[in-house]
């Protein structure tokens, strides 16, 4: 089986563990890759589905560590391959001066990303009508895995400890939307000038686009090198289906402000998060992508993940037929324009575990390397 299709069925299907405990510890709830695991297959970071519903009924499963670390993937019983988990961090067993954990203020993501949301609210959340339909952004903060607001003195302390202990080599800030005006932006400046006072890490920022074009020249200047303002889905009719309020902020302005935000932290080093599976088709997503490269954003597709305890829980992950439908003219769309995920300074794209799309990146996708 080739990395893409393994990668494209676990990240479809979910994996079952034979040792939950492997590696880093796997993530429920909250902001971004959750109820996940992380894993490197080949050399390439992924992050799985563990503890969703598809997940428990997955084909395959992935044997406990052997003594070099890595385990065997099986479908059915049969062996495909062979992957190896990243191991824990050493800054998650610090604590800050106030005796909050570090690993509540900030998470290792892939395997060498640091992540944080900063917010932990948002005020599309509290009201079922407005919230997005797939966002368990609520749940780490329930369950007292993290806190609300993390300050950037906080942020900064983490960081700087990510760094010199456990070699991070880029920084995730993502938010809850605060307000209707700057949208986050401001808490994301404010974090980012505190975080590069003291480490020199690269830093993505995440918000929906805020209402003054004049907040990405801020945040550039507050230390924030990529931006990432997130459409996940590019239909006006699944726009208002998933994410009702989100889709207040129409597919016009977010494109009004990706244009304002290019030429400041410059070509392919801004980002929109695309989720597969909600309702677009392929020639939905490819055509949105090829506007977005065409004015120099990178289109991070990901197959859409359903949480438990969101209104999408019962909503079926996209199959791996339908991402590598989407995947493959997608990476060549990519490979073409020059905008890869090496050429991304940080962020989720330059991570990319969260998809495949890494491996279709590149001219030789017709002939892709035999995992086992």
């Amino acid at each position: 089986m080739n990395p893409q299709t393994l990668i494209n069925e676990l990240q479809s299907y979910g994996l079952r563990l034979v040792d939950p405990n492997a590696g880093a510890p796997s993530r429920r709830g909250g902001a971004g890759p959750s109820d996940h695991k992380g894993l490197v297959i080949n050399g390439v970071p992924i992050m799985a589905p563990v503890h969703t519903a598809s997940a428990y009924a997955s084909p395959y499963t992935a044997s406990a560590p052997g003594k070099d670390g890595s385990s065997t993937i099986e479908r059915n019983g049969l062996p495909v391959g062979t992957v190896s988990f990243p191991e824990t961090p050493r800054f998650y067993e610090l604590e800050t001066a106030d005796g909050i954990p570090y690993s509540k203020i900030a998470l290792l993501h892939g395997t060498d990303v640091l992540a944080t949301t900063i917010l932990q609210n948002c005020i599309r959340y509290e009201s079922r009508r407005k919230t997005c339909r797939f966002c368990s952004i609520g749940q780490s903060l329930a369950a007292g895995r993290t806190v609300a607001h993390k300050t950037p003195a906080q942020l900064a302390e983490v960081a700087k400890a990510a760094v010199e202990l456990d070699g991070v080599k880029h920084m995730v800030m993502t938010t809850g939307t605060p307000n209707r005006t700057d949208r986050g932006a401001a808490v994301l400046a404010e974090s980012a000038a505190a975080v590069k006072a003291v480490v020199d890490l690269p830093i993505q920022a995440q918000c929906e686009p805020p209402d003054d074009d004049a907040w990405f020249q801020r945040l550039r200047d507050a230390g924030v090198d990529t931006l990432g303002m997130h459409m996940e889905a590019v239909t006006p009719a699944v726009r208002d289906a998933i994410m009702p309020g989100k889709a207040e902020v129409s597919v016009e302005r977010y494109l009004e402000a990706f244009k304002a935000a290019v030429p400041v932290f410059g070509h392919g080093q801004v980002s929109s998060y695309i989720l597969a599976g909600l309702g677009d088709s392929v020639e939905d997503i490819l055509g949105m992508s090829r506007t977005l490269i065409d004015i120099g954003v990178y289109p991070f597709v990901v197959p859409f993940v359903p949480i438990a305890g969101t209104p999408l829980e019962d909503h079926p992950a996209p199959q791996p037929a339908f991402m590598h439908e989407v995947l493959q003219p997608l990476g060549e769309m990519l490979h073409q324009a020059g905008m890869t995920r090496n050429s991304i300074k940080a962020g989720c794209g330059r991570c990319g575990a969260c998809s495949s799309l890494s491996t279709y990146e590149n001219s030789n996708t017709a002939a892709p390397m035999e995992v086992c």
